[in-house]
Order: C-alpha cells, then sequence, then structure tokens
C-alpha cells in the first residue's frame, strides 16, 4: 500500500464534469489499494472572480479579510470533491488548512508555513478515508485564516507530503508536464521525462509558470520528489528529483521566457559605497521584486545601474528611484517597460563551458540585441526587447537540439 499526495489545480476542477472525473481517478487509485490525500484549488478561474469583486466592493481591502474571501473558493471544491468521491461509494473527508493542522506566520495574502501538524489527515487515513484538504491556506498564530499566495496549492501538497512521509507527491495540471519551452510558442518543444530540483527552480524563477517555484523550494529543501502530469489524459508525466551525480547530465535542458519583466535605469549615481545600497533598501522595504541587476564602469565618477522588475510594479519602482535621485546625485530615471527575459537552463552548463558564447552567437545571427546579462552556475538569461522574445526562444530551442533530445556532457 503506497501512501499518495494528489494536488489538483483550478482547471482540473474547473466544472461539475472535470469534478467528477477527478473523483474517478481518486476512486481507482484508492481500489488499487492506495492512501489518497488529495489537495485542491478553487474551481476554474474563482479566485480571479473573488478577487474581482472585492476589488468593486472596496478600495481598501484588509489582508485578514481578503485572506478569509479568497481561501473561500477552496473549501467550496472541497466539499465538493468530497460528495462526488461518496457518489463512488467511497468515504471522504474535508479539511481546511487549519484542520489540516498548516501552521503559518502572520503575513496576509502571501502567508508562509511554520509547521505542518496533520493529525486530522492521519486520522481519517487511518479510518479508511479519503483526507481532501483546502490549498494554499493555514493559520496564524492569532488563529486568522491565512492564504499562500498564488501557487499555494502545489506548496500545501508539497509540505503535506513531506510531514506524512508520502511515497509520491502527484501535481495534476492541465498540461502533460514539464516541457523543453513553451508549446504555444515552439510547436516541437519535447515534454521532459525527468528533470532536476536545480534545473526547474531555475526555470519556474525565470518564466516557467508550472509548477509553482515555492513549492519546488520546498521539495527541494524536504527531497520530496514529484510527479508533474495532466488530470486531462493521466498519462505519465515529469518526475522531479535530486540531480543524480552518477548519470549524464543534460548540458541544455530547457528553455523559458517572461514577458513580465521591465526595466529602470538610474542614469549618473555618485560611484561611491552605500549608493546601490540605499536605492535597493528602499525597493526591498516598498516589497518591489527586483530581478537582473547591472552597474556599467564608471566614467568620470559616476555610474548608471540597471535593474528589472515585474510590469505591476513599475510605476512604483520608478516612484521611489526618483524620490531618493537628488539624495543619491542621479541625474535620471529613465525605464523601458517593453522588455522580456529568455533563460536556458542544464545541469551539464556547470562543467561545459560554451554554452553562454553559443546563446550569444544565436542571438547575432538572429539580429537580437541582448540588453542585460545574468547567469548562474546551471543558467544563462539575457533580456531582450519584448518583440524578439518568441524568435530568441525558438532560435535557442533550435540551436540546441531540445525537440529531438538532450545533449548529454561527455
Amino acid at each position: 500500500m503506497a501512501l499518495l499526495v494528489q494536488k489538483f489545480g483550478g482547471t482540473s476542477v474547473g466544472d461539475p464534469d472535470r469534478m467528477r472525473a477527478v473523483a474517478d481517478h481518486v476512486a481507482r487509485t484508492v481500489r488499487r489499494g492506495d492512501q489518497v490525500v488529495v489537495v485542491i484549488s478553487a474551481m476554474g478561474k474563482e479566485t480571479d472572480d473573488l478577487l474581482r469583486i472585492a476589488a468593486e466592493v472596496s478600495d481598501t481591502r484588509p489582508g485578514r479579510e481578503m485572506d478569509m474571501l479568497v481561501t473561500a473558493g477552496e473549501r467550496k471544491a472541497m466539499a465538493l470533491l468530497c460528495m462526488a468521491i461518496a457518489d463512488r461509494g467511497i468515504e471522504a473527508e474535508s479539511f481546511t488548512g487549519s484542520q489540516a493542522g498548516f501552521l503559518t506566520d502572520s503575513t496576509h495574502r502571501n502567508a508562509k508555513i511554520v509547521e505542518v501538524r496533520p493529525t486530522r489527515v492521519v486520522e481519517a487515513l487511518a479510518a479508511g478515508r479519503v483526507a481532501v484538504v483546502g490549498g494554499a491556506q493555514g493559520v496564524s498564530p492569532e488563529n486568522n485564516v491565512t492564504f499562500l499566495g498564488r501557487g499555494g496549492s502545489d506548496t500545501t501538497a508539497v509540505a503535506l507530503a513531506h510531514a506524512l512521509g508520502a511515497d509520491s507527491c502527484e501535481l495534476y495540471t492541465d498540461v502533460t508536464g514539464v516541457f523543453t519551452t513553451d508549446p504555444r510558442i515552439v510547436s516541437n518543444a519535447r515534454k521532459m521525462d525527468r528533470v532536476s530540483f536545480d534545473e526547474l527552480l531555475e526555470m519556474t524563477a525565470n518564466g516557467c509558470p508550472k509548477p509553482a517555484m515555492r513549492c519546488v523550494e520546498f521539495a527541494r529543501t524536504h527531497k520530496v520528489d514529484l510527479h508533474v502530469r495532466s488530470a486531462f489524459t493521466w498519462e505519465p508525466g515529469t518526475i522531479v528529483t535530486e540531480e543524480d551525480p552518477s548519470m549524464e547530465q543534460a548540458i541544455v535542458s530547457a528553455v523559458v521566457h517572461d514577458a513580465d519583466e521591465a526595466k529602470v535605469t538610474i542614469g549618473g549615481v555618485a560611484d561611491r559605497p552605500g549608493i546601490a545600497a540605499r536605492v535597493f533598501r528602499a525597493l526591498a522595504d516598498a516589497d518591489i521584486n527586483v530581478d537582473l541587476i547591472v552597474q556599467n564602469t564608471s566614467d568620470h565618477g559616476v555610474t548608471d545601474i540597471s535593474f528589472t522588475v515585474p510590469h505591476g510594479e513599475l510605476s512604483s519602482a520608478i516612484s521611489i528611484c526618483e524620490s531618493h535621485a537628488a539624495e543619491i546625485g542621479a541625474s535620471r530615471v529613465t525605464s523601458e517597460p517593453a522588455i522580456a527575459r529568455v533563460s536556458v537552463v542544464g545541469a551539464g552548463m556547470k562543467s561545459h563551458p560554451g554554452v553562454a558564447a553559443t546563446v550569444f552567437e544565436t542571438m547575432a545571427d538572429n539580429g537580437i540585441n541582448i540588453e542585460m546579462i545574468a547567469t548562474s552556475a546551471i543558467r544563462v538569461s539575457c533580456v531582450v526587447a519584448e518583440a524578439q522574445v518568441e524568435l530568441a526562444v525558438q532560435a535557442l530551442h533550435d540551436r540546441f537540439g531540445l525537440a529531438e533530445g538532450p545533449v548529454y556532457v561527455d
């Protein structure tokens, strides 16, 4: 008997037919002798609908009440799924995040898990029932409902799998696995059979939308293997696991992109200690997520600092930089909203020095200008014009032959 944690996203349970299909799958899993814990997201676009209604009702939207509102979608879905499972002759019991033992910090709208005490889930399993847990929610030290943020159901599933010592954590979604690039852009994108935690973490940090980056971080930290697969075809998907040093490593495993980027440049900044610290501390205090940072070589005691932020935070970032311009001696603050980032990722890059050169040559061959560059041990990222990002993705995917299969380190 195996203990499985199965997470189903919003599209997987988007309507009554989909809900019944999930119930059928859970019932089949139980009948073959396995124990099942289900983590479920709100149905379809319900979370978006709740956020839209809140914006129409209130300009204030206190965090505590927003968390109470948004987590209602998961509570509705988990009760409905239990009803559907019961129709298949199998007992199921639903649990909110707090009932399932998810203790979080007090940060509303993006809480962090502090501890998981799944006592009631264990009791339900011992009694032969399926436990259905509402995703992305917990309870704060003040006994307030908390929301884990977007993608929080993935994190809920991984945390439960770790706390329960589950044999597998299956993340069901609307795609059949993790692909070498976005199949909407590259028609011959290939589904990957396996990918390492480190590779997928770089991919999700640089534009790969699923699974959620936080869940990959948690899985890597606690060594919880993942299986990313489709709730529509039920076919095997992509296994996410620790890197095996005894196995060959792909030089490049995937090409990912992120068009939700904007660039801010602070020009004519005095080149002396502490200047960058003031600016980026102010941005951090405003919860602005700064990504790539480039500082030009000093010229006559002044320099330019450029960095990227999500589109939604551009106006706030500009305001903060302008408010500090006089203090740091900056002559101007400019922005460029029409940019995007393209990244190549692969564990084998650590021992293969030619990847960056190949990336830059491919860009040049296709007339794509690189505005910023950032690297890690297993990633090369380039900021390019948004209008050219799809060309860059296609060209890099072709150049590294990812449609045919990975090229391994010699």
